[in-house]
């Protein structure tokens, strides 16, 4: 099947099952393990739950990998579902093209763990590594949607601590507005299949319920930026939250960081975790293994 026919397929998919606010808490975070268990693992993937400080997580490894090389990984899933069982494929596919071994974590979810518990879970486990004997030059941060969110906001929060910085941090689809006020939450809401407004509207509240008093570690938008290691940002062209990468990217290079842009032509939301089928997945891991070989200099 050409990949054309294959991404209608999948867009089509999503049409079919859309989000309402009917739709109970319980009831999404089974939808997201149901999709993450139809993904098939990767040959070679070798994967070992480890509390890592105090947050239940896994180190998952896929093929030849730099045991000394560490990606630490967030889920996503808006701060209140998503697992890493949910998103094993797509870190173990990072695991065999970055050469280098993944953390990922499970932080604690709202509404039952609400804001700070997600950025302290996550601050505790790279914490961790690094007492861990493991040197922050070795350790590149990551995250999707809301767990891109996270990568940025541990970045602050490391700022904050004057502790050390990792090597770099690698953003996908980041969710850095939980106030929802970049453009195309309106423009591309006709062509995202995935994310509405309104949709990131009820989580933000469950997570930040203050939204008065917005913190920097819960939007890092907000959040001062120099001094920021090197990063790369993945979005693709079709979500709602490509505002949400595109003005962080620019004030990070307003900023004096290193960052790095990708825009992806047509993809939605989450499109990573297709990779066993979808070029434009397969084809952004890749980039995302250079990214972090050329930061390793692996």
């Amino acid at each position: 099947m050409d990949n054309k026919k294959i991404l209608k397929n999948i867009i089509y998919a999503k049409r079919k099952n859309p989000y309402t606010e009917s739709k109970t808490i319980d009831q999404l975070r089974r939808e997201t393990e149901t999709a993450g268990s139809l993904i098939p693992l990767p040959e070679n993937i070798k994967y070992k739950s480890v509390v890592a400080g105090n947050v239940n997580a896994e180190w998952i490894t896929c093929g030849e990998i730099n045991e000394n090389r560490i990606f630490m990984f967030m889920h996503g899933g808006g701060y209140y579902r998503g697992s890493v069982a949910a998103t094993r494929a797509t870190v173990a596919r990072i695991s065999a093209e970055a050469k280098v071994k993944c953390l990922s974590i499970n932080y604690r979810l709202a509404p039952e763990h609400p804001f700070p518990a997600a950025i302290d879970d996550t601050y505790s486990a790279y914490e961790w590594l690094i007492n861990e004997g493991i040197s922050p030059e070795h350790i590149i941060v990551s995250g999707q949607s809301a767990g891109g969110g996270l990568c940025l906001a541990l970045l602050l929060k490391i700022k904050e601590n004057n502790f050390s910085q990792p090597l770099g941090a690698v953003a996908l689809s980041p969710w850095t507005d939980l106030s929802q006020t970049g453009k195309t939450m309106v423009t591309n809401e006709k062509i995202d299949p995935v994310i509405s407004k309104q949709y990131l509207d009820r989580f933000a509240k469950l997570y930040f319920p203050n939204s008065y008093n917005m913190s920097y570690l819960a939007s890092p938008i907000i959040g001062e930026l120099s001094g920021l290691p090197d990063m790369l940002i993945q979005v693709g062209s079709a979500e709602t939250m490509l505002d949400d990468s595109k003005r962080f990217f620019e004030k990070a290079k307003k900023a004096n960081v290193n960052a790095k842009l990708e825009i992806w032509e047509d993809m939605f939301h989450g499109w990573h975790s297709n990779a066993n089928i979808l070029k434009e997945a397969e084809d952004a891991i890749i980039s995302i293994g250079k990214f972090c070989r050329n930061l390793l200099n692996e």
